[in-house]
């Protein structure tokens, strides 16, 4: 039982030390309204390689990379418009959490509903193709059939 435990209790901090912020104390910029601000920008740009975290909670290497872009900026004077804007022409919308509407990313705003709705009527044809159905009527066999069986 102490060894189901203790097995329990090393994988809990190792979960927990995987969903530690990725932002490294080296990356951190001195002045605290700066970081603030890369901090706030970080949030809101989608890590490349995790795909479903900001660049601020991701580990991986091109996340940091991308931190320390968007501070290199702030750093040398760019609003935070300019700052995501700089990213953007280099990553393209995928980058942005919140991509806007526009026609190139209709398929990421719109795709999830087509798809269930067309699973939804796919279902929904195949429930009344199937209420709709004859029951299934065994043929009559003649007695010299019956015996052989």
């Amino acid at each position: 039982m102490r060894g189901m435990l203790a097995t329990f209790a090393v994988l809990c901090a190792a979960l927990i030390a995987m969903t530690a912020a990725g932002v490294e104390p080296g990356e951190m910029l001195a002045d605290p309204v700066l970081e603030t601000r890369a901090r706030d920008i970080s949030k809101n740009l989608r890590c490349l390689v995790c795909q479903n975290q900001s660049i601020d909670d991701s580990n991986a290497a091109l996340a940091r990379d991308l931190r320390i872009i968007v501070r290199e900026r702030l750093a040398a004077g760019d609003s935070d418009t300019e700052v995501i804007d700089y990213v953007v022409a280099r990553y393209g919308d995928f980058v942005l959490l919140k991509p806007p509407l526009k026609p190139v990313t209709y398929a990421l705003w719109f795709g999830p509903v087509a798809i269930a709705l067309a699973a939804a009527a796919a279902a929904a044809a195949f429930l009344r193709r199937r209420r709709t159905r004859r029951p299934f009527r065994s043929i009559p066999t003649s007695a010299a059939g019956s015996k052989r069986c």
